[in-house]
């Protein structure tokens, strides 16, 4: 652990990017304490309040909801959207790449060509499809993230496995009749773990990106519930008499991603071997 830290912060790119990270998760922790009023409580006679007035640092929006409050809470369905859709997916597609990885045969062509459909489908319209059948909220929205990022762990981890489950000790391990499920979690997963991680590291932006889209786009998290896709959404009407509405949940949503790649880079620069020197 002291190598990692002494790593991290010999690296400045890196630490900056686990500090913005740092920052979402006590922003989304502690949510309740930082913030200053009930981030879904109306105001009406403070409305459009600009940044700087009495009490709203931020300002407040189109209802005279504070702007800290909402944008700070904002950060919690960003953390659990990201963590919820990445384990889960991460999960999933590793899973499916084990299977059509080390079995081949049928196995691997049916897993690889429901990749492939799975492909095929925009986003935008398979995350439609998946609030039409099941309704809107955050539940939803961490569902159809799951649904569109497991084909990436299928795929790595499909071609991993072809490699790994020919070399020796696999043999070894089957000449000593130890059977498929101890092979595949015992011997086979360990070894690639570490681009699962790699990916996990780099896709957690992407995800918390793809939810503020759905929301913006009205059919993820609902008002008055503060999410920063909604909030943006909701700013549009005020860009030229209220800019601020959309400049602070815009300017949390950009860090949060710069944060995440950042230190997803640094993640995959250390944990991978090939680029070490």
């Amino acid at each position: 652990m002291s190598w990692w830290i002494r790593k991290l912060i010999n690296n400045p790119t890196g630490l900056l990017g686990a500090v913005l990270v740092l920052g979402l998760i006590l922003a989304a922790i502690f949510a309740p304490y930082l913030s200053p009023y009930d981030p879904e409580k109306a105001d009406r006679p403070n409305r459009l309040q600009p940044p700087g007035s009495e009490g709203h640092p931020l300002g407040t929006d189109q209802a005279g909801r504070d702007l800290l409050s909402r944008t700070i809470h904002g950060a919690r369905v960003s953390l659990v959207v990201g963590f919820s859709a990445v384990i889960a997916a991460s999960i999933l597609g590793s899973l499916m790449g084990l299977l059509a990885g080390y079995f081949g045969g049928w196995t691997d062509t049916i897993i690889s060509r429901v990749v492939d459909v799975w492909l095929s489908f925009p986003f935008i319209l398979l995350a439609l499809t998946v609030n039409a059948l099941l309704g809107l909220g955050l539940r939803n929205i961490i569902i159809t993230l799951i649904l569109t990022g497991w084909v990436q762990y299928a795929r790595l981890v499909r071609g991993e496995v072809l490699s790994i489950k020919e070399r020796e000790y696999i043999e070894a391990a089957k000449a000593l009749g130890q059977t498929t499920g101890p092979i595949l979690f015992r011997h086979v997963l360990p070894n690639v773990i570490t681009p699962i991680i790699i990916m996990c590291s780099l896709q957690m932006s992407q995800v918390i990106v793809a939810e503020a889209t759905i929301s913006f786009l009205g059919f993820g998290v609902q008002p008055p519930t503060p999410a920063w896709g909604n909030m943006l959404s909701a700013g549009r009407d005020y860009m030229m008499s209220a800019w601020w509405m959309t400049a602070f949940p815009g300017m949390a949503l950009a860090l949060t991603a710069l944060g995440v790649n950042l230190f997803g880079d640094w993640v995959r620069d250390t944990l991978d071997p090939k680029l070490q020197n």
